[in-house]
């Protein structure tokens, strides 16, 4: 599948391992060298973080193949219930021991949080926090809910938990960032948001933050930024590319910073010091649209070799999904 992905795209920005869950097959490792092998500039590993809490070993030498890497880390709840609900059982204390060998070998890390309404949306504030406090985390994905999986008794009506509430959530939970700090991404506005920070210290600036009134009227007087100049345009669409490492993210807040008139660049801004949080809205049977599709960033690579936009994943080529039979002999 990796040379599927290769042949495709012929240096893939990033390519993440997922599952079930990867850290347990017997060849992981050997998965990794050959990965790192390719022409592949960043690597993501999806997990549910048993392993790394569990075999320090492992973790000691997942830190190896830094930089280029970066741990996907679930990280749905602080409460029991919610993760027994989401998860099957009380995973905190998995959590806990995960992040704490995470930050002993500093390895770059993304909290993946599923999020479903009325569950665990109250703790959206609680976890940037959480994670703006950690040494080896680079940012908070939010994901909120989608009907796949094994979600039971989803009514769209009433469950439907969209990117819109996600992003007032952060503004009504988070101190952090104010509306116009959290953007759609480019590639994909209808179901991708991010912001970007940087973290000084115990000090948050969002990128917007850094972007003063006086500078922000003289140089985009129409307040149409992307098109007032090319320069700025091109760094701004680089900087909210989903195909950005910690550290290339790095890079471009700095290009950024020094295209804008009478801004300072603060010193020493390295991969530890970028934060971002990013909403992820997948889609499923009730708001499945084949424009959006067209326009996805995320896609997987299917066992027989071809590259599916992961929208379409769950609805039509997963073993028992609905429309499985509709594609399957193609």
């Amino acid at each position: 599948m990796i040379d599927a992905v290769v042949l495709n795209e012929g240096e893939p920005q990033i390519v993440q391992l997922s599952g079930g869950e990867p850290t347990i097959h017997p060849q992981f490792f050997e998965v990794m060298d050959y990965v790192k092998s390719q022409p592949i500039k960043h690597l993501m590993i999806n997990t549910n973080g048993v392993r790394i809490a569990r075999d320090r070993k492992f973790c000691d030498r997942l830190s190896q193949y830094m930089p280029g890497i970066e741990v996907y880390l679930q990280f749905d709840s602080f409460e029991a219930e919610a993760l027994k609900e989401l998860r099957g059982e009380d995973l905190r204390e998995v959590r806990e021991t995960a992040i704490a060998h995470l930050n002993e070998f500093n390895i770059s890390t993304t909290l993946v949080v599923t999020v479903k309404k009325g569950l665990n949306d109250g703790e959206i504030g609680k976890i940037i926090d959480y994670a703006l406090k950690q040494k080896c985390i680079r940012g908070v994905t939010f994901q909120p809910i989608q009907a796949a999986g094994r979600l039971e008794g989803f009514n769209p009506a009433r469950d439907r938990y969209t990117l819109t509430e996600v992003r007032r959530a952060i503004l009504e939970q988070s101190p952090h960032f104010q509306p116009q700090d959290i953007l759609p991404v480019p590639c994909h506005p209808d179901c991708l948001a991010m912001a970007y920070a940087l973290k000084m210290g115990d000090r948050v600036i969002p990128l917007t933050g850094l972007l003063g009134d006086e500078s922000f009227v003289e140089k985009v007087p129409n307040s149409i930024l992307y098109e007032q100049n090319a320069e700025l345009k091109r760094h701004i669409f680089e900087l909210f590319s989903t195909s950005h490492s910690p550290s290339s993210s790095a890079t471009s807040l700095k290009q950024l910073l020094c295209c804008l008139p009478m801004l300072n660049v603060p010193e020493g801004i390295t991969y530890e010091n970028v934060f971002r949080v990013l909403i992820v809205q997948f889609l499923d049977p009730f708001n499945f649209d084949v424009r959006s599709v067209k326009r996805s960033c995320i896609h997987i690579a299917h066992p027989d070799g071809r590259i599916i936009p992961f929208d379409t994943y769950n609805m039509f080529y997963r073993p028992g999904s609905a429309g499985y039979h509709l594609v399957s002999d193609r």
